[in-house]
């Protein structure tokens, strides 16, 4: 029996749901594929859904693809503290050790690509590559003349 309010959550495709915890906190997931981790990190006000076809042209590719519900969002944990960046990196840091790697390649949107950023400065070791969409390095404001 669905779990009332994630009946749009768990939207049935050519990916598995599940939950991983992290960091201290359960997280929802849509993931697809096998190989190198590639994990999906969504922007405000999203979540998992807006990686649908990324989860299926990178499983693919040869990719083990995972769509995150980040803290918040989704049929992840609403826990009523924990939203700043440096949290929601080392929940992304800690969903790639949960997914059994010691790293990935991180894509991030919006949000997602902020906290990407994040991962970069605080959990270098946890990158292998960066991606980051629609989200400018948090330094570069402080660059412009």
């Amino acid at each position: 029996m669905p779990v009332p309010g994630e009946s749009a959550v768990h939207v049935a495709g050519p990916w598995s749901h599940r939950t991983v915890t992290a960091n201290g906190t359960r997280f929802h997931i849509a993931e697809a594929g096998d190989g190198p981790l590639v994990l999906l990190l969504h922007g405000f006000p999203e979540f998992w859904w807006t990686w649908r076809h990324q989860l299926t042209s990178l499983a693919g590719a040869g990719f083990r693809a995972v769509a995150a519900d980040l803290r918040g969002y989704g049929g992840s944990d609403k826990p009523p503290r924990g939203y700043d960046l440096i949290t929601a990196a080392s929940d992304a840091a800690g969903l790639v050790r949960s997914l059994g790697e010691a790293n990935a390649v991180v894509v991030g949107h919006d949000w997602g690509g902020l906290v990407a950023w994040t991962m970069g400065a605080y959990f270098p070791k946890v990158l292998r590559r960066l991606a980051v969409v629609s989200a400018p390095h948090p330094l570069l404001p402080m660059t412009q003349p």
